[in-house]
C-alpha cells in the first residue's frame, strides 16, 4: 500500500499533551491518527458526539444583546461574571 503524507497544524500544548497520551499507551501520534481516519472511513461518521457550545446559540445571542441593550439603556443590573468550575 502506498504511503503519503498530511500536515497538519495544531497547537504546541496539545500536541505535547496528545503524544504523552499515545506514548502512555503504547502508540505513536501517527499510529493514533491512522486508527482515527481507518474508523471515520469504516463507519463513515466521527467516532465521537460533536457539538456546539450552546453559547453560542441563536436563542442565547438574542437574550445577551436583548440583555446589554436594557444595561445600556439604564435598565436592569450588572453582576460579576461567575467562573465555570469544570
Amino acid at each position: 500500500m502506498a504511503q503519503t503524507t498530511i500536515n497538519v497544524r495544531i497547537d504546541e500544548d496539545l500536541k505535547k499533551d496528545f503524544e504523552k497520551f499515545c506514548n502512555e499507551t503504547g502508540m505513536n501520534i501517527s499510529t493514533a491518527i491512522n486508527i482515527f481516519v481507518s474508523t471515520v472511513v469504516r463507519e463513515k461518521q466521527i467516532p465521537f458526539k460533536i457539538t456546539t457550545d450552546p453559547f453560542y446559540s441563536e436563542e442565547n445571542i438574542v437574550h445577551l444583546k436583548r440583555a446589554m441593550r436594557n444595561l445600556d439603556e439604564g435598565k436592569g443590573i450588572e453582576h460579576e461574571l461567575i467562573e465555570d468550575e469544570k
